[in-house]
């Protein structure tokens, strides 16, 4: 009993031995690398193959012969392999262990079952990758092992001669060599365990880019070279790189960090690597290179950016230091691309907006302009002989009027300069109907705030088009300005004909109106600037309509 207890103990020895070496393996980078895979290449394959053989080569030289037989953890290495790296790496290692074994010993007891065990072990290995579930590995690999050492104990009877030699080794060597495969199941634990990193670490890289992309998000409203600088300066402070660019199909349009005298931002073409890496939508890495411009660079990953199913760009990271560009650095690299890829496709499409809502106020001033101009050149021209001193008066409301319109930018203008051009198309339009109209302002003159151009003034032409103007007799169109704590309140109300419940419900379902196209694109400014569009209700007789600036939408509002 003694001596077998010693034997299973001097099997521990030797597992734990294979123990601490794959434990130090793991501490290196390219072990870590290899175990952190999906796919390992044909090298990798290779090399992992020679360490696991060189494992059980070991292990079949330092162990304790017992009649003609040997006790090891051969077949610890073998199944150990192929459970970890997949049945090509257990059945190589089987056969280079079984032949090994074999040939050190070819006329001995146990030569040819040790033979048969090792390779059997090493299929048995490759199933138990492909079949068990990663978190039963371990047991079924210790299941396997017990099963091939009492596979190798059955030939070993069968093979010895006399059969009495078989069961007098087996008989001292089962116990220890079927209780010692226990030890794949600590070996296997020990480097998933390492390989299970790989996931902490894609959490946490993964968290760096979106700790990236908050940081950066408000530089991307507006894309310039000063705000492409400052998103490269982020991503260069939280990863720790050397310096990092953002390119277009041709140009460098930002870089950070080493080497950014050597460029002439904005004008650099970008080098051929980055075009080929571009050309072909693949990521590039360069490990141990020395870049053309700046030598002092040696480690490169340049990952191309997509808008739309296109390649516009790459974002490239560089090191000082060769061999920088890790795995983990690469999963998180790309992700920070693709967030980086959808912000700036948002932002152009921000800009397609604003183009888009500058482009629709055109088309507002020019379809006012001609048909306003129109009526109040008539009323001038019939004031000239009668009224001299008005029609002096009515061309300037005229040219103030004409002149705001050709000076109207996208910038907010404050409220009074809005109302000083209402009231000069008031003055032209009172011109035209004389005691027809009357208008009203109700403004509160303590509030001062600002507000886009030409947004009142086609609800004031809407009243006075479509409430006052079809109606019998005098009309009178309310200007309303008022404020509380939380916003300001801008109303036109008219005593017109009112306004008929089917174009409010049109204008609510952003549907336009017959012959009010002015209406609607109010509504769809205000819904954008402020959050809800224009309310609207019939009055008996007219029509009101208002909506609401935020005070805390509006700086200015006092």
């Amino acid at each position: 009993m003694n001596q077998m207890f010693e034997m299973l103990l001097a099997v521990y020895e030797r597992a734990a031995l294979m123990l601490i070496c794959l434990f130090l393996l793991t501490r290196t980078r390219q072990f870590r690398q290899l175990l952190q895979k999906e796919e390992h290449t044909r090298q990798e394959l290779v090399a992992v193959t020679v360490i696991f053989s060189l494992f059980a080569i070991f292990s079949t030289y330092s162990g304790i012969h017992v009649e003609g037989s040997l006790i090891n953890v051969r077949v610890i290495a073998v199944m150990s392999g192929g459970i970890l790296f997949g049945p090509w790496v257990g059945i190589a290692t089987g056969i280079i262990a079984g032949i090994h074994r074999f040939l050190i010993d070819i006329d001995g007891p146990t030569s040819v079952p040790c033979l048969i065990s090792s390779i059997v072990a090493g299929f048995v290995a490759g199933f138990i990758k492909l079949k068990i579930k990663k978190e039963h590995r371990w047991g079924m690999g210790i299941l396997g092992g017990m099963l091939c050492e009492s596979l190798t104990m059955l030939l070993v009877v069968i093979w010895a001669e006399p059969t009495a030699l078989g069961l007098d080794i087996v008989s001292k060597i089962a116990i220890p060599m079927i209780l010692g495969a226990v030890s794949i199941g600590l070996i296997v634990l020990l480097v998933q365990g390492v390989e299970d990193e790989k996931e902490v670490i894609a959490a946490r890289q993964a968290k760096l880019a979106l700790d990236i992309a908050n940081k950066t998000l408000p530089y991307f409203r507006h894309i310039n070279s000063d705000s492409l600088s400052t998103i490269c300066d982020i991503i260069r402070t939280d990863i720790k790189a050397d310096a990092v660019a953002i390119t277009n199909q041709h140009n460098i349009l930002a870089y950070v960090g080493v080497g950014a005298e050597q460029y002439n931002i904005g004008h650099e073409i970008i080098s051929e690597t980055t075009k080929e890496s571009i050309h072909s939508g693949k990521i590039t890495i360069k490990n141990n290179d020395e870049a053309d411009r700046v030598p002092q660079i040696h480690s490169l990953i340049i990952i191309p950016l997509w808008e739309k199913g296109i390649v516009t760009g790459s974002l490239k990271i560089y090191y000082c230091h060769a061999h920088q560009i890790t795995n983990s650095l690469k999963v998180m690299a790309v992700g920070l691309s693709q967030i980086i890829s959808t912000q700036i496709e948002v932002s152009r499409i921000e800009q397609l907006r604003e183009m888009a809502d500058r482009a629709e106020l055109r088309a507002l001033q020019s379809k006012i302009n001609p048909h306003f101009l129109f009526n109040a050149l008539n009323a001038i021209s019939s004031l000239i002989r009668i009224n001299p001193d008005t029609a002096r008066q009515l061309i300037i409301n005229l040219s103030r009027y004409l002149r705001y319109n050709l000076e109207l930018n996208d910038e907010q203008i404050d409220i009074k300069k809005e109302l000083y051009q209402i009231q000069d198309y008031i003055a032209i339009e009172q011109a035209r109907f004389g005691s027809k109209l009357s208008v009203i302002y109700d403004i509160d003159e303590e509030l001062s705030f600002t507000i886009p151009s030409l947004l009142i003034q086609p609800l004031v032409e809407n009243a006075i088009v479509h409430g006052i103007q079809p109606c019998r007799g005098n009309g009178v169109v309310v200007l309303s300005i008022t404020g509380t704590d939380e916003r300001i309140r801008i109303s036109v109300k008219d005593t017109g004909s009112g306004i008929s419940e089917d174009v409010i419900e049109q204008v609510k379902r952003n549907e336009q109106p017959a012959k009010k196209i002015g209406l609607l694109n109010v509504h769809h400014r205000v819904s954008l600037l402020y959050g809800e569009g224009l309310h609207i209700r019939r009055l008996e007789p007219g029509t009101e309509i208002w909506f609401y600036i935020n005070r805390s939408n509006n700086k200015q509002a006092a």
